[in-house]
C-alpha cells in the first residue's frame, strides 16, 4: 500500500509541476495526438475527451484514444507527454507489438482473478473457510494473485515502450520547443511508469504472502 501511495503521489506532483510548462509548438494534447496518429498512418482511431483526472488511456478493443480534459485541451509539456504516450499504444496495436497482444489476451482472466482476490477473503471472513491454514483457500488465492502478477509483469514492457516512443516522436516532430519541456515529458512519463512498477511489486508481494505458507505447509507435511 505504501509503494502504491508513493507512486500515485509522485505522478500527481510531477504532473502538476510540468502542467505549468508550456510546449513550444502551442499544440493541445488532442491536436498533438491527431498529428502523431496521422504521421503513423493510423486513421481508424478516435480521439475522445474524458472528465476523469489522469484517466488517459488507449482502448484497443474500440480503437479509441481517451484523453482527460486537462490533456485534451492543455498545451503543456505534461499534456503532450501523456497524449504521445497513448499514441505509442496505438502504434503498438498497429504493428502488433507482442507484449500488448499478450496483455490484451490476458485481460479476461485477470478480471476474474481480481474478483477472486477481492471477494474470497471477505467470504472467508464471514464463513470461516478462509485463513492461512486452509490449503484450498491458499491455492485459489495464489492462483489469483499469480494471474494478476503476470498481467502486471507483461504491462511493464508495454508501458516502457510506449513512453520511449512518445519521447522519440515528440522530439522528432518538434512539438516541445525547449529543453525544459523535454525534461518535463521525461519526468512525467517516468513517474507514470513508477505506478506500473508499484502495481507489479504489490502483486508479487501478495502472491508470495499466499504462496510461501502453502509451500511451507507441504514441506512440513
Amino acid at each position: 500500500m505504501g509503494i502504491s501511495l508513493y507512486a500515485a503521489a509522485k505522478v500527481k506532483s510531477t504532473y502538476a509541476k510540468y502542467s505549468d510548462v508550456p510546449a513550444g509548438s502551442g499544440y493541445t494534447g488532442a491536436r498533438c495526438a491527431a498529428k502523431i496518429l496521422q504521421a503513423a498512418g493510423i486513421d481508424d482511431v478516435e480521439i475522445t475527451e474524458s472528465n476523469d483526472f489522469l484517466g488517459d488511456h488507449y482502448d484497443p478493443m474500440h480503437k479509441r484514444l481517451v484523453l482527460s480534459s486537462q490533456n485534451y485541451h492543455g498545451n503543456s509539456a505534461a499534456a503532450l507527454g501523456v497524449a504521445a504516450h497513448e499514441c505509442g499504444h496505438a502504434i503498438q496495436h498497429k504493428i502488433a507489438y507482442k507484449p500488448l497482444t499478450w496483455r490484451m489476451a490476458s485481460v479476461g482472466a485477470t478480471n476474474y482473478a481480481n474478483q477472486i482476490v477481492t471477494w474470497l477473503p471477505m467470504i472467508g471472513l464471514f464463513t470461516g473457510i478462509g485463513g492461512f491454514s486452509n490449503q484450498t483457500y491458499l491455492m485459489i488465492m495464489t492462483a489469483g494473485w499469480g494471474a494478476i502478477m503476470m498481467f502486471n509483469l507483461i504491462t511493464l514492457p508495454v508501458e516502457f515502450d510506449a513512453s520511449k516512443r512518445a519521447t522519440t516522436i515528440l522530439n522528432r516532430m518538434s512539438f516541445l520547443g525547449s529543453q525544459e519541456a523535454e525534461v518535463g515529458v521525461r519526468k512525467v512519463l517516468n513517474a507514470a511508469a513508477l505506478t506500473y512498477v508499484a502495481a507489479f511489486v504489490t502483486s508479487l508481494l501478495y502472491l508470495l504472502m499466499y504462496l510461501l505458507p502453502l509451500l511451507m505447509g507441504r514441506r512440513q507435511g
